[in-house]
């Protein structure tokens, strides 16, 4: 019977390694940046030796894997299919682009870190192109029901932007509404 404890016991124990490492990874890759964190880093952060978190990830995909879903899951991407489900194409893009801004207002300092080194580190490049990818399919669905003019797509995209966002709340000081309604009246005379 003793033994089984000890099972669980050190099944408990190596499942928090690995949790204060993933969590070492975030800190760094919200702090300095993926493409400045290193695995030695990542070790003196969580309290362990190098060895010790190549024991728990193979390689540096790995522990981008596990810091990428850790961080994914403390700040859950809104929910935009629920907004497209209206019909009313002005309606289904202002819900669209109130969550949105609202999550960007919540993540703006982390992900401004990683489009940054999503131009030097190339796992994060991958995360940050799905993420583009996602939002460019997202904005084909907001355009259904608008005139099919490249104009009012590309305008579309430029407002799901986190830089259009950044541009508007930040450089231009407006509120959430504000921006949300300006990129309304842009698409409209798109």
């Amino acid at each position: 019977m003793k033994r089984r404890y000890e099972l669980k016991e050190r099944a408990r124990r190596q499942a928090e390694t690995r949790r204060r490492i993933v969590e070492a990874a975030v800190e760094l890759h919200t702090s300095v940046g993926p493409a400045r964190t290193t695995v030695s880093a990542v070790a003196e952060r969580a309290g362990v030796q190098r060895h010790t978190v190549y024991a728990h990830f193979a390689d540096e995909r790995k522990i981008f894997e596990a810091c990428t879903a850790h961080w994914s899951d403390r700040h859950p991407f809104p929910d935009l299919a629920s907004s497209a489900a209206i019909d009313d194409p002005d309606a289904r893009l202002r819900a669209a682009l109130q969550a949105l801004y609202a999550w960007y207002e919540e993540v703006e300092a982390d992900v401004a870190i990683f489009r940054r080194d999503a131009q030097v580190h190339e796992l994060n490049a991958e995360v940050i192109a799905e993420w583009d990818r996602m939002l460019a399919a997202f904005a084909d669905e907001l355009a259904r029901g608008r005139p099919r003019r490249k104009t009012v797509r590309a305008a579309i995209g430029h407002a799901l932007e986190f830089e259009t966002w950044r541009s508007l709340a930040r450089r231009q000081t407006l509120t959430r509404k504000q921006a949300v309604d300006a990129m309304l009246q842009l698409v409209a005379t798109a």
